[in-house]
This record gives C-alpha cells, structure tokens and sequence, in this order.
C-alpha cells in the first residue's frame, strides 16, 4: 500500500481529469438546452457558436483521456517515477483546462498552444511509463 501511496499526486490528477470532463459536459448540455437544440442531431460547425465550442472542447478532452489513463495507470503499476509521473499529470490537467476556458472563450492560439502542452505531456508520461516498463 505505501508503493501506491506514492502515486497520490498522479491519483489525484486522475480524479481531476474525471471532474474536468463532467463540467464539460454540464456545461455542453447546459448550452445545448439555452440554444433549444435537438437532442440527437448535429450541431452546427460554427466557432462563433458557444454550443460548438462547448461539445468540441468535449469531444477533444475525449480523444486524449483514454491516452492519459492508460499511460497513468501503467505507470504506477510499473514502477515509474512518483514524482515525475505526477508532475505531467497535472501538467496535462492543467493544459487541458486552459485549453478548455480558450475553447469556451474562443481564443484560438492559445487554445492551440495548450493543447501542443497537453499533447508534450502526454507524450512525457509515455515516456515516464515506458522507463518504468523497462525496469
């Protein structure tokens, strides 16, 4: 139990990853019912649409997730580097929440710096993992 005490850092920006996703979805389905818009049918592709922005900041948090668990979780079960493991979690977290806010806000450049952050991050605890994988 105390080896996976280590990990705290890293379980905690798991938990944050979950939190972060169920406010984009509140606020997605907040959007799409002040715009009345019908459930089950497209929305519009439109940047100057807050309901757009909103479901693809979503949808993009989505896409990486799964990446971000799967590197987490065999990280820790591999051994890797607390510290380091940790560290670009919340790397990623953050990321994509100031990607999220320049997605809501539609601030287009920023929104694609953090997301190349979010992406590096990713990238790091791949590599975080694949050392631990190693031995």
């Amino acid at each position: 139990m105390e080896q996976i005490a280590a990990y705290h850092l890293t379980g905690v920006a798991m938990a944050a990853a979950g939190a972060l996703m169920l406010l984009q979805l509140l606020v997605a389905d907040a959007a799409a019912i002040k715009a009345k818009h019908i459930p089950g049918t497209p929305v519009e592709p439109n940047h100057e649409n807050f309901l757009f922005r909103a479901s693809r900041s979503l949808a993009n948090m989505n896409e990486s997730v799964a990446v971000f668990i799967i590197f987490a979780l065999v990280g820790i079960l591999s051994a890797a580097d607390p510290l380091w493991l940790g560290r670009l979690a919340w790397v990623y977290i953050a990321a994509r929440a100031a990607y999220m806010l320049c997605y809501w806000f539609n601030i287009k450049l920023m929104r694609s710096v953090f997301f190349g952050i979010s992406l590096f991050a990713l990238l790091g605890l791949g590599g975080i993992m694949g050392r631990g994988l190693m031995g």
